[in-house]
C-alpha cells in the first residue's frame, strides 16, 4: 500500500524555483504595509520578552504575519544570492532621516548590504527559529524567557523590511 502524507506547508510562503525573490517581496508588500509590519513585529517582540502578559491580537492574524515574514526572509535570501546592485547616487542630506529608518547611509545606497550582513550572522533556519520563538512567547504566559538573544535578529528583521521596501520602491513596484 502506498503511503500518502499530508503536506502542511502552505503554498503562500514556500519558495519554489519558479518564483523570484522580487516576486515574493512584491506579494508581501501587497498584503502588508511597511509601517503596520514594523509595528506588529515590535509588539510581538515586546510581548515575547515580558512575563505574565500576552498579545491581545487574534492568533490567526499573528500566525499569518509569522508566515508572511518567513516568506520575506526567504525572498531576501534569494535576492542576496543574485547579488545585484541596488545603489542610488544621493547625498545623505537629500534624504529625510525618516526614510532611512535603521539603515545607514551605505545600506540606504545599497540595500543588498543589509541582507548580506544578516545572512552572514544568521541562517534562514535561525531566522525561522527566532520568528517562531517570538510568536510562541508572545501568545501565552510562560515562566521562562527565550534562551537566546532576541534583539539582534529583531534589528536585522526591521532592517530587512526597510531594505526590501526600498528595493521595490526603486524598481517602481510599490
Amino acid at each position: 500500500m502506498k503511503k500518502t502524507g499530508t503536506d502542511f506547508e502552505s503554498q503562500y510562503w514556500t519558495v519554489s524555483k519558479k518564483q523570484s525573490g522580487l516576486q515574493l517581496m512584491e506579494t508581501y508588500f501587497q498584503l502588508n504595509d511597511l509601517a503596520v509590519s514594523k509595528e506588529r513585529l515590535n509588539s510581538i517582540m515586546s510581548y515575547a520578552v515580558r512575563r505574565n502578559t500576552w498579545i491581545n491580537e487574534d492568533p490567526a492574524v499573528i500566525f499569518q504575519f509569522h508566515q508572511s515574514m518567513r516568506s520575506l526572509v526567504h525572498a531576501c535570501y534569494l535576492i542576496m544570492l543574485k547579488d545585484r546592485k541596488w545603489t542610488v547616487n544621493t547625498q545623505l542630506g537629500d534624504v529625510s532621516p525618516l526614510l532611512l529608518g535603521l539603515l545607514s547611509e551605505k545600506e540606504y545606497r545599497n540595500p543588498l548590504l543589509v541582507f548580506k550582513k544578516a545572512f552572514r550572522e544568521y541562517s534562514i533556519r535561525e531566522f525561522d527559529y527566532f520568528l517562531s520563538g517570538m510568536v510562541y512567547f508572545s501568545l501565552g504566559v510562560y515562566d521562562n524567557l527565550p534562551e537566546r538573544n532576541l534583539v539582534i535578529p529583531y534589528i536585522h528583521l526591521i532592517k530587512m523590511l526597510d531594505a526590501a521596501h526600498l528595493i521595490l520602491e526603486r524598481r517602481g513596484k510599490i
